[in-house]
Formats: structure tokens, sequence, C-alpha cells
């Protein structure tokens, strides 16, 4: 193997930055610098951008532009779409929350946080491909039930949710519906008003955009408590001085995700399958997640007589990065509670391995990883104490 090789596989824990979104958000560093609460010209310049910004986005997801709020993160905008709409909404009253078994972290946590002050919390299985009956939703909606907080898309197996139907269960019902988008946005069509989205959270740095900056759709009639208060910023939803460029750089990177989806998405699927197809003839190799409904981007499996942990070492020293599972507690030795969710064992879960394609993954990349795998995993086996 080529040791100075390096092989970029972790696109669903972060992307690097595209260049045409560095060169866009290079102005507001220096040139554009002001603060978009200040009324002098370097502030209304930097106000232009932030609205402008907020219309691109807008605009990609059929929301209007005061909808848009921006924030850290995504996890901050889980926090403030759940924790948010909790503390907004029968004050007074007994409420219920219903989510799922796959969520990310920043969500489970956040319904963590609601159930210790009472908020009654209704978690919904999957099925053993990952996928969420919406009869299961429609059943866990009582009287009390006040939002439903689905993943658009798991960051771990990629599986995607049959959102529009649940979108209109939800509408019927009278329930808020949030949809956590951090891997779908630019990777999948999304029409905020065709799909009765209510609230939905995403991430720049997931789309070739720069970290540290993240959004939250708010319906316009949502009621919604702010957890940051300050100047007035968002709509006084956010308080903060906005990351001008940061925010530019979303936008930037939103709209050359939404224009080249088609064509990124066919390459990329077709680049996935074919890596899919040489990895499951390996031994005691299975696919984890639903193998049509899921991201172009994903691809999940777990090992027989491995440790994941070991195995993305192994690859590492290759120059080859990939993950055991979703990046944000991939440092902890816990199973996955998504590959739990699914039916797999701790044993199972913990041989489990993400590899994650992305705009510059190349055929002759996935050729060297599925060599450098297949080396790793022979290597493993001779010696595992699992078998």
């Amino acid at each position: 193997m080529n040791k100075n090789k390096k092989v970029y596989l972790d696109y669903n824990a972060t992307t690097p930055v595209d260049p045409l979104v560095q060169k866009a958000m290079n102005p507001y560093f220096n040139k554009r610098f002001g603060n978009t609460m200040s009324l002098h010209y370097w502030g209304q310049e930097a106000k232009i951008a932030l609205d402008e910004s907020r219309q691109t986005i807008a605009k990609i997801i059929g929301a209007k532009s005061e909808e848009v709020i921006f924030t850290g993160s995504a996890t901050e905008s889980n926090n403030l779409a759940i924790k948010g709409v909790a503390l907004a909404n029968n004050p007074n009253d007994q409420k219920q929350i219903i989510t799922t078994t796959i969520e990310h972290p920043s969500v489970i946590e956040s319904m963590g946080w609601l159930k210790e002050r009472g908020v009654e919390i209704a978690k919904v299985g999957v099925d053993s491909s990952g996928l969420v009956n919406s009869l299961e939703i429609e059943k866990a909606i009582k009287k009390e039930t006040i939002l439903v907080s689905i993943i658009h898309a798991s960051n771990e197996i990629g599986v995607i949710q049959p959102i529009k139907e649940i979108g209109r269960l939800c509408r019927d019902r009278g329930v808020y519906f949030h949809i956590d988008a951090t891997q779908t946005l630019g990777k999948l069509p999304i029409d905020v008003e065709e799909m009765n989205i209510d609230l939905l959270t995403a991430s720049a740095h997931k789309i070739y955009g720069p970290k540290g900056v993240g959004l939250l759709f708010r319906r316009r009639g949502v009621k919604i408590t702010p957890l940051l208060h300050g100047g007035g910023q968002e709509q006084k939803i956010r308080g903060g001085t906005v990351n001008t460029a940061g925010v530019v750089g979303f936008a930037k990177a939103s709209e050359i995700a939404a224009n080249l989806m088609e064509e990124e998405n066919k390459r990329i699927t077709q680049l996935r399958d074919e890596l899919i197809g040489e990895v499951l003839k390996i031994k005691g190799a299975y696919l984890n997640g639903h193998p049509q409904k899921r991201i172009a981007t994903n691809a999940n499996f777990w090992f027989s007589f491995l440790e994941g942990e070991s195995l993305a070492i192994l690859l590492s020293l290759k120059g080859i990065a990939v993950s055991t599972g979703s990046a944000c507690s991939s440092d902890k030795l816990q199973a996955s509670p998504v590959l739990l969710a699914i039916g797999l064992n701790h044993s199972q879960a913990h041989g489990s391995l993400r590899v994650s394609l992305g705009r510059w993954t190349t055929r002759e990349e996935i050729n060297y990883f599925i060599k450098a795998l297949i080396q790793s995993i022979n290597q493993l086996r001779k010696t595992s104490p699992l078998k």
C-alpha cells in the first residue's frame, strides 16, 4: 500500500470547504467586516449580505426568507427547535413530544433534558432496515402531543424517512413537525410547504460550507421560546452577533449543492453501489440500513469477528479516513444506539464501519479503499479473539 496516499471517506462527519465557498466568504473577514446591527455603511453592507443569504437558502427549501434563522450549528438549531417549542407551548399543561430511536445525539439529549422537566417523550422504533413506520407515529399521537421530531436521513446509516407522509399526518392532527435535515439539505429535494414541515434544522459544514454556522427554518406562526437572549438579532429568536462570513458561505454552499444535486447524486450513488457490491463479497460482511432508501453518500457495514474501532485505526494507518458511527460519539466505547435500534447486538454494532463518499471521491480512491479494507480485515481476523 502507498503509505503517503490519503483517502477521505468520512464526508458524513464533515466536508472540506468548497473553493468557491471560501472565495465568497473572504471579503467578509476584512473588507466587509461590519456588524449587521450597525447603522453605518459597513454594518448595512453586512446586513445586505445577510438578507441575500437568507433569501438564497429560503428559496432552496421553499420557505419565506423571514422564516430562516441562522444559528451556530445544527446542534444549536435542534436544541432551539425542540426546547423552544416545548417551552413556548402549553406552559402549564402536560405535553408530549414524539421522536424515534435513531436520532442524532443533539435531539436525544434535548429530549432527555425536557423529560427531566416533566415533558413526556415517546420514542418510536424502526424496522431492521432503519425505516420509521408512519402508522406507529400516528398511534403515538395524542391530545397532549405538541411536536413530532424525525431525522430526515440518519447520519450513521443514511436511511431516508417518509417525511412527506409523516408531515401530512402531523398537519392533519394539528401537531408541529420538525425534521433534522443536517444530512439531506443539498443532497435531497426539500420543499417545506409540500412536505408540511414546520421546523427544519441543518448545518453548513455538511455541504462544503464552513463550520460554526447552522440554520433553523421556523414556519411563520410557530411559537418558540429563544434559548439565547441578546441584542435582538435573528428576529429576537437567536441573540448574538451574526457570523456574516459563515452565513455567506452557507448560502453559497447551499446554492452550489442545489445546482449540482442531480449530477452529484448520480455519480456518487454509482460509486457507492460499486463499493457496497465489492464489500459484500467479503465473507462475514453485511450492510446496515435499507439497501435503496438511503442518501447517496452513505454506506454502513458490520463485519463478523471484528471490532470496528480496530478496523478504522488500521485503515487510518493506510491513509484512509472512515468512522465507526456518528462522529459526535465515535470516541465513546458504547455501541451505537442507532445500530442497536435496527436489531444488531452489541458485538455486531461494535464491528460496524461507516464509509461516506462526497464531491471529490474518485473511483481510484474506492479501489484503494477496497484493497486496504480486505488486507485489514484479513490481518485482524488472524488474531481476533472474537472467533
